[in-house]
């Protein structure tokens, strides 16, 4: 087969030990990041099929129209909501999308994230960093973590991870969420929000750790920002559309919250320096690297060639649209 693997940022895939399994393919590797379609029906065009790393580039049924030569989408992971299935389906294009990134993960890479942000924030460690290379010796205080306030949107995997080492760092952990998020944090001894506005009124730290679907889409809202203290920090290494459009720019330079760290943007990959959140003095931006750790990306590629090689053996495995099956 020829094989086309798209948006592999970090050049990755090559030096994974699932890459040689593939010897007796054509393989094309793009590391480029980019947002427009025609570059995506670019690379792909002529191969038999694609590996698709997360949901990095939304397949559309335009972009699918544009490939009659391609027969199979594999997928790392199992979520294929940035696929058009339907269309895929029409046209013959089988979509393999199974198996997770290994033990532990991505909750534990995007859980350590989260402290990574959050500590870098709290303690300006990017711009003392940057201004101790220019020669200047230390400029600004930090805020410790002992005694303040996290408060955890949501107490699931990663959720659950980032208040376990917020209490161990002596923090007085609060969650919200709903009713099965906060009997899970109850379970574990830990403290509920009396209220949604109590909880943002009252945090120092707000982590949001929801999944995005149409019920959680916008679901912080103007009115819960504002509610945050000025000296506040909210921080996002989950799904932008969390927080409602334009509302976190807003409340930025409303100065409440006072800060925001963030690993996730409403249109990726972010190029150019385009996002207004890269021009703000209170925001620490990450391109999105929750989930960018070797260990994450050898068991998403190895699941990823193994769709890969049963399909050309004839038997596709992890089949999402089992009704394309056999219309090539």
């Amino acid at each position: 087969m020829k094989i086309a693997v798209i948006h592999d940022y970090a050049d990755v895939f090559r030096g994974t030990r699932a890459y040689p399994k593939l010897k007796d393919h054509e393989v094309r590797i793009f590391t480029d990041a980019y947002t427009d379609p025609a570059r995506v029906v670019e690379q792909m065009s002529g191969c038999d099929a694609v590996l698709l790393t997360q949901q990095r580039v939304p397949i559309t049924r335009q972009i699918v129209e544009k490939l009659p030569q391609l027969k199979l989408i594999s997928q790392t992971g199992r979520n294929v909501s940035h696929v058009d299935v339907a269309a895929c389906t029409e046209h013959g294009i089988v979509i393999s999308a199974g198996g997770g990134s290994g033990a532990g993960s991505p909750y534990s890479t995007t859980a350590e994230l989260t402290w990574g942000l959050i500590i870098s924030s709290l303690r300006s460690i990017p711009y003392e960093v940057e201004r101790f290379k220019q020669g200047h010796w230390h400029s600004s205080v930090g805020t410790r973590l002992h005694g303040r306030t996290l408060g955890i949107y949501a107490f699931g995997h990663i959720g659950g991870a980032v208040a376990r080492v917020g209490k161990a760092f002596g923090m007085n952990v609060v969650c919200w969420g709903r009713e099965g998020s906060t009997a899970r944090a109850k379970a574990e001894g830990f403290e509920i929000a009396p209220s949604r506005e109590a909880f943002f009124e009252n945090a120092d730290i707000v982590s949001l750790h929801l999944p995005l679907n149409k019920e959680t889409r916008g679901i912080v809202t103007a009115d819960d920002l504002a509610r945050m203290k000025a000296t506040a920090l909210i921080v996002n290494t989950s799904r932008a559309p969390l927080i409602a459009e334009g509302a976190l720019v807003a409340a930025l330079k409303k100065g409440r919250p006072g800060f925001a760290a963030v690993d996730v943007y409403e249109q990726e990959p972010v190029t150019g320096a385009s996002h207004p959140l890269l021009g703000m003095k209170n925001a620490l931006c990450t391109p999105h690297l929750g989930y960018a750790e070797r260990g994450s990306y050898e068991a998403l590629y190895a699941n990823a060639v193994e769709q890969l090689l049963a399909y050309a053996a004839g038997a596709p495995i992890n089949v999402a649209n089992p009704d394309a099956i056999g219309k090539r």
